[in-house]
């Protein structure tokens, strides 16, 4: 596995390249056995720029499922921010995603989860064989207004559920 220290992002913030490698050393110990998920399913969104659709589905996934499943999310081409307008839709349902940060994703990261969904990154999504993949084709909300985005956030948060009852997951709330 590559070392997690060798991945720079030189435009972001040093914060941000601190959390990034966080997460990345985080998710490291992950696969390298040191942690567990316990059995629980393992549920990978993955997107171009992890800014809106993954950030949002990841954020629905994580609230509804609370602690019987793992969410994670990544980009092909993480972003430098989450989306301000999915940030907005999101806290309007009780979700919190303003700590939340473009991430890319790993070979290791995919070859872990359980489920990958793909929202709009064609070709560059990863495809490994025995992984169960869902493409869930959506608007990007990039550039877009909150009243633009809320649909979006609505049908993800419908196909989240979907998912969930696929998972035999019963969702809170």
């Amino acid at each position: 596995m590559p070392d997690t220290q060798d991945y720079h992002r030189h435009d972001l913030s040093i914060d941000q390249q601190l959390a990034l490698r966080s997460s990345a050393t985080h998710l490291q110990r992950e696969f390298d056995g040191e942690g567990h998920h316990d059995g629980r399913p393992i549920v990978l969104f993955l997107c171009v720029h992890n800014a809106g659709r993954s950030q949002m589905a990841m954020g629905f996934f994580q609230h509804l499922a609370g602690d019987r499943a793992i969410a994670w999310s990544g980009g092909t081409e993480p972003g430098n921010e989450v989306n301000p307008a999915a940030i907005a839709v999101m806290g309007e349902r009780g979700i919190d995603i303003t700590a939340e940060f473009p991430k890319p994703w790993t070979d290791e990261i995919v070859q872990a989860a359980d489920v990958v969904i793909t929202m709009g990154c064609g070709d560059s999504c990863p495809l490994y064989p025995g992984k169960r993949y869902l493409d869930w084709e959506l608007d990007d909300p990039a550039g877009k207004s909150v009243d633009e985005v809320r649909p979006v956030r609505d049908e993800i948060e419908r196909r989240v559920r979907q998912l969930l009852d696929q998972l035999q997951i019963p969702a809170r709330g």
